[in-house]
């Protein structure tokens, strides 16, 4: 089980720090092929700024993610793993709520996944 939850936990992260890069670094480019659909092309380079600061609290949730996955303390690791899990679902149902229902499916069932093998590898 905990092996599980590690993996599934820096699944997560990696798919944070994609998220990160697409908004910081991709935003006109990969970004635009991939939110093409939801976002006119002609708003990219004017939100540029906005989905690096997006970008940003994606990379925050990472660090998290992958900073419980370094600590030492299982109690503090468990904590923190699941303080950063919860921040991720929040997110993508907030997301899923005012942006796309996909959001879920793509962000928030990955996350809900660890959530529940990190809950399982504590408590089983």
């Amino acid at each position: 089980m905990e092996t599980i939850a590690l993996i599934l936990t820096g699944i997560v992260a990696l798919e944070h720090i994609y998220i990160m890069w697409i908004e910081m670094f991709a935003w006109e480019t990969t970004g635009k092929k991939i939110f093409g659909g939801s976002l006119a092309d002609d708003l990219f380079i004017p939100t540029k700024k906005l989905a690096a600061n997006q970008g940003l609290y994606n990379g925050f949730l990472a660090a998290g993610l992958i900073w419980s996955l370094l600590i030492q303390d299982p109690i503090w690791s468990f904590n923190i793993g699941v303080f950063f899990l919860s921040c991720v679902i929040i997110a993508a149902l907030y997301g899923s709520l005012t942006s796309s229902r996909s959001i879920l499916l793509k962000q928030g069932s990955p996350a809900i996944l660890a959530l529940i093998f990190v809950l399982l590898s504590r408590y089983m």
